[in-house]
């Protein structure tokens, strides 16, 4: 590894040599040829308008080998888009997540986050059409993070062929960055703009960039440089509200009804810088050409919410008499108490999340190209860190009771003035508890890979490929431990135990640190929400010395109360947080052969390409397996017999290799010069990412016993594990078929339809496996794990329908008239190899959430019918009108997406509140049920717009407004009484005055 580096790094020294020597020598020249691309890749063109920009990616599209939807750069630079996720939602099946993080569905993403191609997330993404990824566990990059204004094109391939690299089962998603040679000459532009968001009134964002770039012709052949450089701020504000989920209780008329335990409500405000640097260096001379390219995108993102949440007990609520019910039982209207608890028991925290990533490429590329033969090699190096900082503080507060009107679009919380004079009064509040979070990962990769092309002289035979490619790359990953490390301040459950009483703030003693934060102009001003006291920012940022301080009260009421209570310690990383880490590290093998072809002769030309790749994957994880057990020991045993295992923490490497043959085949048939088919058939393959293939088990042994004159029965023993991750996973495999028409109507009209097929195999799924372990007399004993495995098979099938002209047979200023429209439908299946190890909902006696139903479980025990595949929405379009005419371009673009599962068993829609507190129930004090309700995301659709001003050939002015109609994002829950409500979230307008200057 080290001296694969090493000659990385030669390697480019002596070509910025060579390049800056022949820049000393050199001559400007204006008219330098541009640079042939390679047949069979994308062209690079350079175009001026709207226009010009649709026209080069339609060519693209419609000249590639593969099936390829892309977009160049000036068409990126119209579309009224911040980031290139959003710019990606623009493309023919292509969708995006909203919110910031797959596993916390609590908040939402402005500028989007995951991308899925046809309905899968199982994308791929290259940089320059090398491997290109984030630390942050996963495969690929997140495309938030990095600067649009580094990227000249985006291309995103639907199939594979042989050639290019394995990983891409849902798609590939290349972004193309400008070479010196794109240029005729001397070429330098800047821009500025500032984002104005409506819920931030008063702040603006500014965002710059600027690009240099020039060739000289020079003794030792054409040289070029250019650099490129970017940066900006966005500060977005999100509200929220949020409904709890549905418990089964009883109303004052003794029916069965579903009642949430409370609506809250929440704002956040997020601020992000974005910093980007390109450069590439360029020569070539004779059969010769190089490049030497260097990428860094650097990403730093802090938010903080004011939120406050019910947490009281859902089976003490009361409903009022007056309250009324939907068809199936669930609350419409109604005031909620909770008599038991003397009141309703909300907590009001104060979080801040920061992240800092950034990710470098150096690449260097030489290619030798002579009479029929071209060989490329080409050497990578790519590095990739983050680190995060998640903190909360919260104080709490009770509510007598909580009004709730669930009929409308968005949930109303009615408050009387009673209500809303006790939440402005501190002295109602208490401290209550904190959480802390940390992680750090980084990932390096070094690539080499070799390519050789033989042109044929041939009628039939174009030209034949082959080549190899090795990679060596590591990721380690460590969260804090513990991973979330909540602890009690004060909790109405210690009161008579270890304190008297909460630390209230009207209390000399606990007061202070708190502010009354106002929400105003929630919703967009739509709605009126009472003041909360919450504590203050500084209290979280402050960790770990702010929350050692807090947790001191409750040292002070233990010692009141004539208790010494344990201290609170800090999550950290530590020497021995076996179970924070994730240590990874993966070597490659690949190589190809690919035939391109053609029959040019026949009445209907076909042509295409077929191939085979092989790849060889050998991954080493290092991990821990830990057992422990609280089954009864000594003293008089009866009934069942416990297994004798000594309980122990080992480490434990793991070693998992596999090997895969990827035929492809890629057919053209053009029927006219205008009208063609396509036929694609391939196999597949998206590795595990590093998060799944963590080897840390833990193994458990409880036992149900009683003890009776000194002999314990042993009723039953339960052998239980928990895998976060598997090692041992293999890659998820699809054999994938495409069928497309094509009709290019003119230099920017289209109209094309594609029909795909992708059958997958081994999807990851969190499923119940056996683990062994032997007992002191070496007999073996099976525990029950749960963890991902590859453990269900499944399909994507669809329709995609994409429309593009221009209408220039209108009169006059009408000409510049335009329309955009595509849409797309996926219809999926998930099923499971072996059912009979699905884990059913747990009842009774248990707290434990691995037991849950993969397909989720009800808060009345009750399981879900089988679920689609995650963030894969059935139906999806975009429409846009566009306009170019003389000095105006503009858009006016509209994307819709239907419903689609994020997930099971996230953050706020799972848990164990079903204790029981009838002193008479065999089960007092225990947890009745344990639940995970699937979260959707409904149906959303969002306007956005742009209109640019060309003074001249160099100065250009624009607009750019993002959710021109305000609309209001929805979160569904699944409960068996229907699709519930779960979150709505409002973000408002942002709009965006930009100004560039070409030199």
């Amino acid at each position: 590894m080290k001296q694969f580096k090493k000659t990385a790094i030669a390697l480019g020294l002596a070509q910025m040599s060579l390049m800056l020597a022949g820049a000393a020598m050199a001559q400007t020249t204006t008219d330098a040829p541009k640079t042939e691309a390679p047949a069979g890749e994308p062209v690079a063109v350079v175009v001026t308008g709207q226009r010009a920009a649709l026209q080069s990616a339609q060519k693209i599209k419609q000249n590639s080998d593969e099936i390829v939807d892309s977009i160049v750069a000036e068409d990126m630079g119209k579309l009224p888009d911040r980031s290139v996720t959003e710019v990606l939602q623009r493309v023919v099946g292509v969708t995006i997540d909203r919110t910031m993080a797959k596993g916390d569905p609590e908040h939402f993403s402005v500028e989007g986050s995951g991308v899925s191609i046809r309905g899968l997330s199982y994308v791929r993404s290259e940089l320059n059409g090398r491997d290109s990824f984030s630390a942050n566990g996963g495969r690929s990059l997140n495309f938030g993070d990095v600067p649009p204004e580094l990227v000249a094109g985006v291309d995103i391939y639907k199939n594979p062929s042989a050639e290019q690299i394995e990983g891409a089962v849902g798609g590939l998603v290349n972004l193309r960055t400008a070479m010196p040679f794109d240029y005729k000459g001397f070429k330098s532009s800047i821009s500025a703009d500032t984002t104005w968001s409506e819920l931030k009134k008063g702040k603006t964002s500014p965002s710059y960039s600027g690009l240099i770039s020039n060739r000289w012709k020079t003794p030792i052949g054409e040289v070029g440089a250019l650099l490129d450089l970017a940066y900006s701020e966005s500060g977005t504000r999100t509200d929220a509200f949020q409904v709890e989920p549905y418990y089964p209780l009883t109303d004052a008329k003794g029916n069965r009804v579903f009642v949430p335990k409370g609506a809250q409500w929440r704002t956040l405000e997020f601020n992000r810088k974005r910093e980007g640097a390109y450069g590439a260096l360029q020569w070539k001379k004779d059969d010769w050409s190089s490049s030497l390219t260097y990428f860094k995108s650097k990403y730093e993102m802090q938010w903080d919410e004011q939120a406050i949440f019910a947490q009281s007990s859902p089976y003490n609520i009361k409903v009022s008499p007056d309250a009324t019910f939907g068809p199936t039982g669930a609350l419409l209207t109604g005031t909620l108490t909770d008599p038991a608890d003397g009141g309703i028991n909300f907590g009001d925290d104060t979080r801040t999340a920061k992240r800092n990533s950034d990710t470098t490429d150096v690449s260097w590329n030489l290619r030798w190209r002579h009479d029929a033969w071209t060989v490329t090699t080409d050497l990578q190096h790519i590095k990739a860190k983050t680190n995060s900082f998640d903190s909360t503080v919260a104080t709490g507060v009770t509510m007598p009771q909580e009004t709730l009107d669930l009929t409308g679009n968005v949930p109303k919380i009615l408050f009387t003035d009673a209500d809303r004079a006790n939440l402005a009064n501190p002295n109602n509040y208490y401290w209550a508890f904190t959480m802390e979070h940390l992680d750090k990962s980084e990932a390096n990769e070094t690539a080499w890979k070799t390519d050789l092309k033989y042109d044929f002289d041939h009628p039939v035979l174009r030209d034949v490929r082959f080549g190899f490619r090795l990679t060596d790359r590591d990721a380690v990953t460590q969260n804090s431990n513990p991973s979330y490390n909540w602890a009690a301040i004060t909790q109405p459950w210690q009161v008579g135990g270890d304190i008297a009483h909460l630390a209230y703030l009207g209390d000399p003693r606990f007061s202070g640190n708190t502010n009354l934060h106002s929400f105003d102009n929630f919703f967009n001003g739509g709605v009126s929400v009472p003041s909360v006291v919450f504590p203050n920012v500084s209290l979280a940022q402050g960790f770990p010395g702010s929350y050692a301080a807090l947790h001191q009260y409750y040292q002070i009421l233990c010692a009141e109360n004539g208790k010494t209570c344990g201290q609170w310690q800090p999550a950290s990383f530590g020497a021995d947080n076996y179970a924070g880490t994730n240590d990874q590290s993966e070597k490659t093998k690949a190589v190809y052969g690919q035939l391109r072809f053609g029959w040019d002769e026949l009445k209907y030309p076909v042509d295409g390409n077929i191939g085979l790749r092989y790849v060889k994957t050998d991954s080493n994880a290092q991990g821990y397996t830990v057992f422990n057990s609280t089954a009864p020991t000594g003293g008089t045993l009866t009934g069942v017999p416990i297994p004798n295992i000594l309980p122990f923490a080992k480490k434990q490497d793991y070693e998992n290799n596999y090997h895969n043959f990827l035929p492809s085949l890629n057919l053209r048939l053009k029927a006219t010069d205008k009208l063609q088919f396509r036929f694609a058939a391939a196999s597949a393959l998206s590795r595990p990412d590093f998060t799944q293939l963590q080897g840390y088990t833990t193994l458990s042994e409880t036992a149900n016993s009683s003890t009776v004159n000194g002999v314990t029965t042993v009723n039953s023993v339960s052998l239980t594990g928990t895998g976060s991750g598997n090692p041992m996973l293999r890659p998820t495999t699809s054999k994938q078929i495409d069928l497309t028409a094509e009709w290019y109507f003119s230099q920017s009209g289209s109209l094309t339809a594609a029909i795909f097929n992708k059958r997958l195999k081994d999807i990851i799924v969190n499923q119940s496996y056996v683990t062994q372990l032997p007992d002191t007399a070496g007999k073996m004993h099976d525990f029950i794990t749960t963890g991902p495995i590859n453990g269900a098979k499944g399909h994507a099938r669809g329709v995609e329908l994409a429309f593009q002209q221009y209408f220039d047979k209108l009169p006059g200023a009408l000409s510049g008239l335009g329309v955009q429209a595509n849409f797309t439908f996926v219809d999926s299946k998930r099923e499971l190899y072996n059912p009979v190890y699905q884990k059913y909902c747990s009842g009774g006696n248990t707290a434990d959430n691995a037991n849950l139903n993969l397909n989720g479980c009800d808060t009345d025990g009750t399981t879900f019918g089988n679920l689609p595949l995650e963030n894969l929405s059935r139906q999806s379009y975009n429409l846009a009108l566009l306009y170019d005419k003389g000095p105006w371009s503009a858009r006016l673009a509209y994307n819709w997406r239907s419903k689609a599962l994020q997930a099971v068993n996230v953050n706020g829609t799972q848990g164990t509140d079903g204790l029981d507190s009838n002193p008479a129930s065999p089960t007092y004090g225990q947890h009745v049920v344990a639940w995970a309700l699937p979260t959707w995301s409904d149906a959303y659709g969002q306007l956005d717009a742009s209109v640019f001003y060309k003074f001249s050939d160099k100065v250009q002015l624009g607009l750019e407004a993002q959710n021109l109609t305000d609309a209001t994002y929805k979160q569904l829950m699944q409960q068996n009484i229907g699709m519930m409500g779960r979150a709505w979230f409002k973000t408002g307008r942002r709009v965006t005055a930009k100004l560039s200057y070409d030199f």
